[in-house]
């Protein structure tokens, strides 16, 4: 980075350098919260696998009391599994008269990045045209589409090697494990007995470009990704620690209310599939 730094310096031009300072600034500061984020996971693994304090110390060649200080400090480790530095949510457009987004879909991302704030991640919102297109090549994408509104989302869950994402013959979709054929349909579509349920997809997929990948999250219903954005907000610490920043994907459950359609519970319904295992 220090190199970046004189390269800056090195500008005559001001109106040139102004501008690359600021820029190169806001990359330094998310690159120090980063860091902080990568410090205090380290710090913690060590004391979980024995270390003590004093061997933590010796590791940083600091005091045990600055120890102390750096363990509380940063960005909490799971803020890794949104992203590192600026999180992309995007949600469908619906067609109609005038294109519009659904109240849920809103929600859904209205809360994600709600949470990615909490995490001291910064984000922003975006959508997906009724076309489908998505650029999937985009650091730190959280993407929530369903293979009904995307073809490219369809793509990516076509290559998912744990789950697949179909629809059944009476017409339902359904999210059916690879390799154990369990089918897990949405509760609300159930023809003899529906209830306020729904499941969705959850899954950190590659990138086209193969330099890193995206997570995508796509309800059977748009309420089911609500309910992803629910699970993650009251789990996401607990799932960092089984899934990390690896390739992953795993089957979601939510209730909402009648009427609003507010999430009142989430569960996994799924283990954690991994695709490392393929």
């Amino acid at each position: 980075m220090i190199e970046e730094v004189r390269r800056v310096a090195a500008m005559q031009d001001h109106a040139l350098r102004v501008k690359a300072a600021v820029e190169l600034m806001t990359e330094l500061q998310a690159a120090v919260v980063e860091t902080s984020r990568m410090r205090k996971e380290s710090i913690a693994w060590l004391r979980d696998h024995g270390h003590s304090m004093a061997d933590v110390a010796k590791l940083m060649g600091v005091s045990r009391a600055r120890v102390a200080q750096l363990r509380d400090a940063g960005p909490p480790p799971e803020r890794a599994f949104l992203g590192t530095q600026h999180a992309q949510v995007l949600v469908p457009m619906r067609p109609g008269e005038r294109d519009y987004v659904a109240l849920e879909d809103s929600s859904t991302g209205q809360k994600l990045l709600a949470l990615a704030h909490h995490l001291q991640l910064e984000g922003d919102l975006g959508y997906i045209p009724t076309s489908g297109e998505i650029d999937l090549d985009r650091d730190d994408l959280i993407v929530v589409c369903g293979p009904k509104t995307s073809p490219v989302t369809a793509a990516a869950l076509q290559a998912d090697p744990r789950l697949s994402y179909e629809m059944l013959l009476d017409g339902r979709w359904a999210l059916i494990e690879r390799d154990s054929g369990k089918t897990y349909t949405s509760p609300s579509d159930d023809p003899d007995d529906p209830a306020l349920s729904d499941v969705a997809y959850l899954g950190r997929l590659p990138r086209p470009d193969g330099q890193g990948t995206f997570l995508l999250i796509a309800g059977v219903h748009a309420v089911g990704s609500l309910g992803v954005a629910h699970f993650l907000a009251e789990n996401l610490a607990d799932l960092y620690s089984r899934a990390g920043t690896a390739e992953f994907s795993m089957v979601i459950e939510c209730d909402y209310e009648q009427g609003t359609k507010a999430i009142t519970a989430s569960r996994a319904a799924s283990e954690v599939l991994s695709h490392e295992v393929i």
